[in-house]
């Protein structure tokens, strides 16, 4: 046999690791290699740039449905007139806390990184102030109201839609029996809801939001608050209300609704009804939430009873008339319990 050749005493073996310090210690990259990207719900690659633009296309898409929503009733959208000198009492816009460079609401102020601006007027110490002034206008302004209805849907719907008739004529049963009718004040189902209220000869609310662009309220509304963050808003149509009535629409009707039920599960509303409305175009979600979410036992059985489903509207006004018997009945019983 051959005879086995040396290793040269000049080589080694290769070291081995056996470091315990962390990698950025090391001088190595704690960075993770870098794989195939995931998809968007669309199907479509995830990227930085790619969500940049579907952001951009976002913001677009529902300033397009707002105007569309105010054409389908036969208005110029606010976003297309043009500027006009009008007589009476002009509501004056505080400018002082607002960015000099495009239409940047409150609300993207308020939610982006701290700044180095030493100008105390842009600072968030100044904007908890005027948060507080907010809250303190909505509930001046909405302190009389007992029994309170919001109605959600989308601003596209069409006057000819049978789902904006539904709201028209749930909002004028509701005003026939004493509620107030609560909207974001814009087009489409809101309008209708707003409509119904005022034929009804109730009281018609609308709590609008500071948006990109001018929204503009809806004709319908004869009670108006204008409100610069979300969070503020939303409070006061949980405050003021004694149950949602959720008609089809899109992302912001999707946040009112599973707040409602977020604020129903921890126990902080109690008898307040979430009504659904439209039974077809809300079945794909319940669908999805029996066999995902309760298959998973991310939610209890008991909670899908949290929501009512329905295509009437008479069926709609009356389930939000017997929560509220119910509730002031509970409420009528506490107060009796406290003074014995």
């Amino acid at each position: 046999m051959p005879a086995r050749k040396k290793r040269s005493s000049g080589t080694k073996p290769a070291a081995v690791t056996t470091s315990d310090e962390p990698p950025t210690q090391r001088g190595e990259s704690t960075r993770p290699k870098k794989k195939q990207a995931a998809r968007t719900a669309g199907g479509k690659r995830s990227s930085p740039e790619l969500l940049a633009h579907a952001s951009t296309n976002a913001q677009e898409g529902y300033r397009e449905r707002t105007e569309a929503g105010h054409r389908a009733a036969g208005r110029t959208p606010p976003s297309e007139k043009t500027p006009a000198r009008s007589s009476g009492s002009t509501r004056v816009v505080d400018t002082s806390i607002r960015s000099d460079i495009g239409p940047v609401t409150e609300d993207e102020k308020l939610l982006q990184a701290g700044s180095s601006l030493s100008d105390f007027t842009r600072t968030d110490p100044w904007r908890v102030m005027r948060i507080m002034g907010e809250f303190i206008e909505g509930f001046d302004t909405l302190a009389d109201v007992r029994k309170g209805v919001t109605i959600f849907g989308s601003a596209r719907t069409h006057p000819e839609d049978p789902q904006y008739q539904a709201a028209q004529e749930v909002g004028r049963i509701l005003a026939e029996n004493g509620f107030a009718i609560i909207t974001g004040a814009g087009p489409g189902i809101m309008e209708a809801a707003n409509r119904g209220a005022k034929e009804g000869g109730g009281r018609s609310i609308g709590c609008n939001i500071e948006l990109p662009f001018e929204q503009g309220a809806n004709p319908y509304v004869d009670t108006l608050v204008n409100f610069r963050y979300f969070f503020v808003r939303k409070t006061m149509f949980i405050k003021y209300s004694n149950a949602f009535i959720i008609f089809p629409g899109g992302y912001g009707t999707l946040d009112e609704a599973f707040e409602a039920l977020t604020l129903i599960q921890t126990g902080k509303i109690y008898q307040f009804p979430v009504i659904l409305f439209g039974r077809h175009y809300w079945a794909g979600l319940i669908r999805w939430l029996q066999a995902r979410v309760l298959g998973e036992k991310k939610i209890a059985s008991g909670d899908l009873d949290l929501m009512l489903l329905t295509d009437d509207p008479q069926e709609a006004a009356h389930t939000v008339i017997d929560a509220w018997e119910a509730q002031n009945a509970r409420g009528s019983k506490s107060r009796n319990l406290s003074h014995m």
